[in-house]
C-alpha cells in the first residue's frame, strides 16, 4: 500500500508560481512512477506530468508544456510539481498518483494504469 499526500495549493494571480508537493508514504513509497493529474468543474481528470522511478524521464501534457516541470526526491519520497506563469485555466483541483513497477525508466499518462491517489488540492487562478 501507498499514501499520498498533496500539499502547496492556494490563491494565484495569473503570471505568478506555485510549487505542489507529494509525500509519498509504505514500504515501497520509492518504487512507483509518479503522476500529476487535474480536474476542473465539469470537466474530466487530465493527466499533468509524469516522471519516472529513476528520475530520468518525465513527460508533460502540452497544455502545460514549457510552464510545468516535475521533478522527484526519492531520499524524501516526495514529488514536486513546479507550477510557473500559471493561467486561469489551470484552476483545478490536482492529484498525486503511484504507478506500480513495472522498470525503472516507466512513465505513463495513463490515468487508469495508476493504483494509489492522493485527496487533491485545489489550486486557483484568479486576479
Amino acid at each position: 500500500q501507498v499514501q499520498l499526500v498533496e500539499s502547496g495549493g492556494g490563491l494565484v494571480q495569473p503570471g505568478e508560481s506555485m510549487r505542489l508537493s507529494c509525500a509519498a508514504s509504505g514500504s515501497t513509497s520509492g518504487y512507483f512512477a509518479i503522476g500529476w493529474f487535474r480536474q476542473a468543474p465539469g470537466k474530466e481528470r487530465e493527466g499533468v506530468s509524469c516522471i519516472s522511478r529513476n528520475n530520468v524521464n518525465t513527460y508533460d501534457a502540452d497544455s502545460v508544456e514549457g510552464r510545468f516541470t516535475i521533478s522527484r526526491d526519492n531520499a524524501e519520497n516526495t514529488v514536486y510539481l513546479q507550477m510557473n506563469s500559471l493561467k486561469p485555466e489551470d484552476t483545478a483541483v490536482y492529484y498525486c498518483a503511484a504507478l506500480p513497477y513495472i522498470s525503472d525508466s516507466y512513465y505513463s499518462l495513463d490515468p487508469y494504469k495508476y493504483h494509489y491517489w492522493g485527496q487533491g488540492t485545489q489550486v486557483t487562478v484568479s486576479s
